[in-house]
Protein backbone atom coordinates (compact mmCIF):
# COMPACT_ATOMS: atom_id res chain seq x y z
CA UNK A 1 0.00 0.00 0.00
CA UNK A 2 2.73 2.58 1.50
CA UNK A 3 4.67 1.47 -2.65
CA UNK A 4 1.20 2.37 -4.73
CA UNK A 5 0.91 5.60 -2.66
CA UNK A 6 4.11 6.62 -3.50
CA UNK A 7 3.44 5.65 -6.88
CA UNK A 8 0.40 7.52 -7.44
CA UNK A 9 1.53 10.60 -5.10
CA UNK A 10 4.16 10.99 -8.12
CA UNK A 11 1.57 11.25 -10.57
CA UNK A 12 -0.30 13.69 -8.82
CA UNK A 13 2.64 15.86 -8.09
CA UNK A 14 3.97 16.21 -11.13
CA UNK A 15 0.77 17.60 -12.51
CA UNK A 16 0.53 20.11 -10.18
CA UNK A 17 4.11 21.32 -10.65
CA UNK A 18 3.54 20.93 -14.28
CA UNK A 19 0.90 22.62 -15.08
CA UNK A 20 -1.00 23.83 -11.95
CA UNK A 21 -3.92 21.41 -11.48
CA UNK A 22 -5.43 18.41 -11.84
CA UNK A 23 -4.14 17.06 -8.72
CA UNK A 24 -7.34 17.09 -6.53
CA UNK A 25 -9.46 15.43 -8.99
CA UNK A 26 -6.87 12.74 -9.46
CA UNK A 27 -6.45 12.72 -5.67
CA UNK A 28 -9.49 11.55 -4.65
CA UNK A 29 -9.98 8.50 -7.06
CA UNK A 30 -6.12 7.72 -6.43
CA UNK A 31 -6.58 7.43 -3.06
CA UNK A 32 -9.65 5.49 -3.49
CA UNK A 33 -9.07 2.62 -6.00
CA UNK A 34 -5.79 2.83 -6.60
CA UNK A 35 -4.51 2.96 -2.62
CA UNK A 36 -7.99 1.42 -0.74
CA UNK A 37 -8.83 4.64 1.08
CA UNK A 38 -12.36 5.07 2.18
CA UNK A 39 -13.74 7.97 0.17
CA UNK A 40 -14.68 9.43 3.99
CA UNK A 41 -11.05 10.02 4.56
CA UNK A 42 -9.94 10.19 0.87
CA UNK A 43 -11.70 13.71 0.30
CA UNK A 44 -9.74 15.84 3.62
CA UNK A 45 -6.60 13.31 2.48
CA UNK A 46 -6.55 14.49 -0.71
CA UNK A 47 -6.22 18.11 0.64
CA UNK A 48 -3.39 16.83 2.66
CA UNK A 49 -1.98 15.50 -0.39
CA UNK A 50 -2.37 18.80 -2.42
CA UNK A 51 -2.15 21.61 -0.60
CA UNK A 52 1.35 20.34 0.46
CA UNK A 53 2.20 19.57 -3.06
CA UNK A 54 0.95 22.68 -4.42
CA UNK A 55 3.08 24.64 -1.50
CA UNK A 56 6.56 23.01 -2.79
CA UNK A 57 5.69 23.04 -6.85
CA UNK A 58 5.46 26.86 -6.55
CA UNK A 59 8.74 27.13 -4.63
CA UNK A 60 10.98 27.49 -8.31
CA UNK A 61 7.89 30.23 -9.12
CA UNK A 62 8.00 32.31 -6.37
CA UNK A 63 10.14 35.00 -7.52
CA UNK A 64 8.65 35.65 -10.99
CA UNK A 65 5.89 33.35 -11.45
CA UNK A 66 3.32 34.13 -8.47
CA UNK A 67 1.21 37.04 -9.01
CA UNK A 68 0.76 37.35 -5.50
CA UNK A 69 -2.12 40.09 -4.63
CA UNK A 70 -4.14 38.48 -7.40
CA UNK A 71 -4.14 34.97 -5.97
CA UNK A 72 -4.66 36.51 -1.89
CA UNK A 73 -7.64 38.31 -4.11
CA UNK A 74 -8.97 34.93 -5.65
CA UNK A 75 -8.25 32.81 -2.78
CA UNK A 76 -10.27 35.19 -0.23
CA UNK A 77 -12.93 35.36 -2.57
CA UNK A 78 -13.08 31.84 -2.95
CA UNK A 79 -13.07 30.78 0.42
CA UNK A 80 -15.96 33.19 1.19
CA UNK A 81 -17.97 31.28 -1.31
CA UNK A 82 -16.71 27.41 -1.38
CA UNK A 83 -18.95 27.21 2.18
CA UNK A 84 -22.09 28.49 -0.06
CA UNK A 85 -21.22 25.75 -2.86
CA UNK A 86 -20.89 23.27 -0.11
CA UNK A 87 -24.32 24.15 0.90
CA UNK A 88 -25.55 23.62 -2.33
CA UNK A 89 -24.21 20.26 -3.03
CA UNK A 90 -25.73 18.61 -0.26
CA UNK A 91 -29.02 19.66 -1.63
CA UNK A 92 -28.24 18.72 -5.41
CA UNK A 93 -28.03 14.94 -7.35
CA UNK A 94 -24.54 13.92 -7.50
CA UNK A 95 -25.29 12.67 -11.29
CA UNK A 96 -25.92 16.01 -12.17
CA UNK A 97 -23.09 17.54 -10.44
CA UNK A 98 -20.94 14.78 -11.95
CA UNK A 99 -22.16 15.80 -15.85
CA UNK A 100 -22.02 19.73 -15.15
CA UNK A 101 -18.51 19.66 -14.25
CA UNK A 102 -17.87 17.65 -17.14
CA UNK A 103 -19.45 19.77 -18.98
CA UNK A 104 -17.71 22.58 -17.57
CA UNK A 105 -14.13 21.09 -17.99
CA UNK A 106 -14.86 20.21 -21.53
CA UNK A 107 -15.65 24.24 -22.22
CA UNK A 108 -12.63 25.19 -20.74
CA UNK A 109 -10.26 22.67 -22.18
CA UNK A 110 -12.01 23.48 -25.73
CA UNK A 111 -11.20 27.59 -25.15
CA UNK A 112 -7.67 26.73 -23.88
CA UNK A 113 -7.21 24.79 -27.20
CA UNK A 114 -8.04 27.89 -29.21
CA UNK A 115 -6.07 31.02 -29.74
CA UNK A 116 -8.46 33.13 -27.79
CA UNK A 117 -8.46 36.40 -26.12
CA UNK A 118 -9.15 37.02 -22.63
CA UNK A 119 -13.10 37.56 -22.55
CA UNK A 120 -12.70 41.28 -22.00
CA UNK A 121 -9.62 41.54 -22.43
CA UNK A 122 -6.56 40.84 -21.18
CA UNK A 123 -5.47 41.95 -17.44
CA UNK A 124 -1.66 41.30 -17.68
CA UNK A 125 0.43 44.45 -18.45
CA UNK A 126 3.74 44.05 -20.40
CA UNK A 127 5.66 44.81 -17.33
CA UNK A 128 4.27 41.91 -15.65
CA UNK A 129 1.90 43.32 -13.42
CA UNK A 130 -2.16 43.39 -13.45
CA UNK A 131 -4.10 46.54 -14.29
CA UNK A 132 -6.23 46.36 -11.74
CA UNK A 133 -8.46 49.51 -12.18
CA UNK A 134 -9.94 47.44 -14.77
CA UNK A 135 -9.43 44.12 -13.58
CA UNK A 136 -10.09 43.85 -9.84
CA UNK A 137 -13.52 43.69 -10.07
CA UNK A 138 -13.50 40.96 -12.53
CA UNK A 139 -10.61 38.81 -10.27
CA UNK A 140 -13.31 39.50 -7.14
CA UNK A 141 -16.13 38.21 -9.24
CA UNK A 142 -13.55 35.16 -10.82
CA UNK A 143 -12.50 34.02 -7.17
CA UNK A 144 -15.87 33.96 -6.12
CA UNK A 145 -17.50 31.69 -8.86
CA UNK A 146 -14.36 29.50 -8.97
CA UNK A 147 -14.99 29.36 -5.18
CA UNK A 148 -18.37 28.34 -5.21
CA UNK A 149 -17.92 25.26 -8.01
CA UNK A 150 -15.21 24.51 -5.71
CA UNK A 151 -17.25 23.84 -2.97
CA UNK A 152 -20.02 22.57 -5.19
CA UNK A 153 -18.30 20.20 -7.28
CA UNK A 154 -15.93 18.91 -3.99
CA UNK A 155 -12.49 19.75 -6.27
CA UNK A 156 -9.63 21.75 -4.91
CA UNK A 157 -9.96 24.26 -7.91
CA UNK A 158 -6.77 23.50 -10.19
CA UNK A 159 -9.30 22.48 -13.15
CA UNK A 160 -11.51 25.63 -12.84
CA UNK A 161 -8.52 28.17 -11.43
CA UNK A 162 -5.97 27.58 -14.64
CA UNK A 163 -8.91 28.36 -17.18
CA UNK A 164 -9.97 31.26 -15.47
CA UNK A 165 -6.75 33.10 -15.03
CA UNK A 166 -5.61 32.48 -18.67
CA UNK A 167 -8.85 33.21 -20.33
CA UNK A 168 -10.92 35.20 -18.23
CA UNK A 169 -7.92 37.39 -16.20
CA UNK A 170 -6.02 36.97 -19.82
CA UNK A 171 -2.58 35.78 -17.64
CA UNK A 172 0.36 34.53 -19.34
CA UNK A 173 0.51 30.76 -18.85
CA UNK A 174 3.68 30.62 -16.69
CA UNK A 175 2.26 32.86 -14.63
CA UNK A 176 -1.05 31.41 -14.61
CA UNK A 177 0.61 28.55 -13.03
CA UNK A 178 2.43 29.73 -9.89
CA UNK A 179 -0.40 32.25 -8.83
CA UNK A 180 -3.20 28.84 -9.51
CA UNK A 181 -0.59 26.78 -6.82
CA UNK A 182 -1.17 29.64 -4.44
CA UNK A 183 -4.88 29.56 -5.01
CA UNK A 184 -4.92 26.24 -4.47
CA UNK A 185 -2.98 26.26 -1.12
CA UNK A 186 -5.30 28.88 0.13
CA UNK A 187 -8.21 26.49 -0.79
CA UNK A 188 -6.76 23.58 0.39
CA UNK A 189 -6.45 25.53 4.07
CA UNK A 190 -9.78 26.10 3.93
CA UNK A 191 -11.23 23.03 2.98
CA UNK A 192 -9.40 21.33 5.83
CA UNK A 193 -10.53 23.54 8.37
CA UNK A 194 -14.37 22.54 6.98
CA UNK A 195 -13.11 18.55 7.33
CA UNK A 196 -11.49 18.86 10.13
CA UNK A 197 -13.10 16.20 12.28
CA UNK A 198 -12.68 13.58 9.56
CA UNK A 199 -9.36 13.62 9.17
CA UNK A 200 -9.65 9.76 10.64
CA UNK A 201 -7.05 8.13 7.77
CA UNK A 202 -3.92 6.19 8.02
CA UNK A 203 -1.35 8.99 7.98
CA UNK A 204 1.52 7.01 7.05
CA UNK A 205 -0.18 6.13 3.82
CA UNK A 206 -1.20 9.83 3.20
CA UNK A 207 2.38 10.77 4.31
CA UNK A 208 3.68 8.21 2.15
CA UNK A 209 1.62 9.76 -1.30
CA UNK A 210 2.00 13.40 -0.12
CA UNK A 211 6.44 13.22 0.01
CA UNK A 212 6.22 11.51 -3.27
CA UNK A 213 3.39 14.26 -4.50
CA UNK A 214 5.71 16.54 -2.70
CA UNK A 215 8.75 15.77 -4.60
CA UNK A 216 7.41 15.22 -7.99
CA UNK A 217 5.89 18.64 -7.71
CA UNK A 218 8.92 20.18 -7.19
CA UNK A 219 11.33 17.99 -9.96
CA UNK A 220 8.12 19.22 -12.43
CA UNK A 221 7.91 22.63 -11.53
CA UNK A 222 11.31 23.64 -12.38
CA UNK A 223 10.74 21.59 -15.24
CA UNK A 224 7.85 23.16 -16.53
CA UNK A 225 9.34 26.46 -16.19
CA UNK A 226 11.42 25.75 -19.55
CA UNK A 227 8.38 24.37 -21.06
CA UNK A 228 6.87 26.91 -23.80
CA UNK A 229 3.77 28.36 -23.03
CA UNK A 230 1.69 26.56 -26.32
CA UNK A 231 2.70 23.23 -24.72
CA UNK A 232 1.97 23.65 -21.32
CA UNK A 233 -1.77 24.96 -22.01
CA UNK A 234 -2.24 22.57 -25.14
CA UNK A 235 -1.18 19.60 -22.22
CA UNK A 236 -3.37 21.04 -19.80
CA UNK A 237 -6.48 22.12 -22.06
CA UNK A 238 -6.17 17.69 -23.26
CA UNK A 239 -5.91 16.43 -19.88
CA UNK A 240 -9.09 18.88 -19.10
CA UNK A 241 -10.90 17.12 -21.83
CA UNK A 242 -9.77 13.79 -20.82
CA UNK A 243 -10.67 13.81 -17.03
CA UNK A 244 -14.31 15.53 -18.44
CA UNK A 245 -15.09 12.33 -20.16
CA UNK A 246 -13.98 10.07 -17.26
CA UNK A 247 -16.53 11.66 -15.17
CA UNK A 248 -19.59 11.82 -17.80
CA UNK A 249 -18.97 8.12 -18.14
CA UNK A 250 -18.93 7.80 -14.10
CA UNK A 251 -21.56 9.62 -14.16
CA UNK A 252 -23.85 8.32 -16.89
CA UNK A 253 -22.99 4.64 -15.99
CA UNK A 254 -23.37 4.79 -11.94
Amino acid sequence: MILTALAFGAVVGGLLGLVGGGGSILAVPALVYGVGVPLAAAIPGSLVVVGASSAVAVLPRVRRGVNWRLALIIGAAGTATAYLGAAVNRMMDQKILLLAFSVIMIVAGLRMLRKTEAVGGSCALPTGGVNWRSCLPKAIATGAVVGFLTGLLGVGGGFLIVPALALVLGLPMAMTVGTSLVIIVINSLAGLAAHLGEMHFDWAVIGAFALAAMVASLVAGRFGRRLPEHVLKRGFAGLVLLVAVYVAIQAITK
